[in-house]
């Protein structure tokens, strides 16, 4: 089975908060992908389902965001699964946004959810980093990330990414890595119509009279010919 876990904080007032993409995420996983309800189990929200042929249990932690480290160890432990299984969705700082990057292990940068997963389980998880942008200033980080999305990034950049991640879900079950970050490239970057751009409309014709061959007769044949 493999572990996929959203990092996030519980409740209505976070919901949209940039520190919640990751709730997003296998939220938008279960209901594009069809997978059953969710159900209150190892401190905090799963559901099961199937992605590519492999068996799936999502998890949202209900612990707060310093704590997820807790609900994803119960988990591991009692459905005996290796962290090479475990994949996290989670912000990212370091990342601009609309940008998205895999990676396996590696430090926490900071990141409290993911610093409590190193304590509880261990680095060697994958992550997938979906990107939010930099405040410009350390000190301000923490508003910045409990701060909800802009309506016009949710109905833009950020739509297109979870479509993105939807799109690609069942391949990153698979360990494909390369197709899933590319699933989520085309949604946000779709490529152009290679079609050819529709003909022009065909020039009106010309209200000058079609011009006639020269006229080689003499003035006074003209002058004759009218009145013949």
């Amino acid at each position: 089975m493999k572990l996929f876990v959203g990092l996030g904080n519980p409740g209505a007032k976070y919901a949209l908060n940039r520190h919640n993409i990751g709730f997003m995420a296998v939220d938008r996983i279960a209901e594009a992908h069809g997978f059953g309800p969710w159900r209150s189990r190892f401190q905090g929200q799963t559901s099961e389902g199937t992605l590519g042929g492999e068996k799936v249990l999502l998890l949202k932690p209900q612990t707060y965001m310093n704590e997820s480290g807790r609900s994803v160890g119960e988990a591991m432990r009692f459905l005996k699964i290796a962290l090479p299984e475990v994949t996290v969705f989670h912000d990212e700082i370091d990342l601009p946004p609309a940008r998205l990057k895999v990676k396996t292990g590696g430090g926490h940068a900071g990141h409290n959810g993911l610093r409590s997963l190193h304590a509880h389980v261990g680095d060697a998880y994958h992550r997938v980093r979906m990107g939010v942008g930099h405040p410009g200033h350390k000190d301000a980080v923490p508003g910045y990330v409990l701060h909800d999305f802009a309506k016009a990034d949710r109905e833009g950049w950020l739509e297109d990414l979870l479509r993105g991640v939807e799109d690609g879900a069942a391949a990153l079950a698979q360990g494909d890595v390369a197709t899933f970050q590319n699933k989520v490239a085309l949604r946000l970057n779709p490529p152009r119509s290679s079609r050819p751009a529709p003909d022009a409309k065909a020039p009106a014709a010309s209200a000058e009279p079609p011009k006639t061959t020269s006229d080689t007769r003499s003035p006074l044949q003209k002058l004759a010919d009218r009145f013949r």
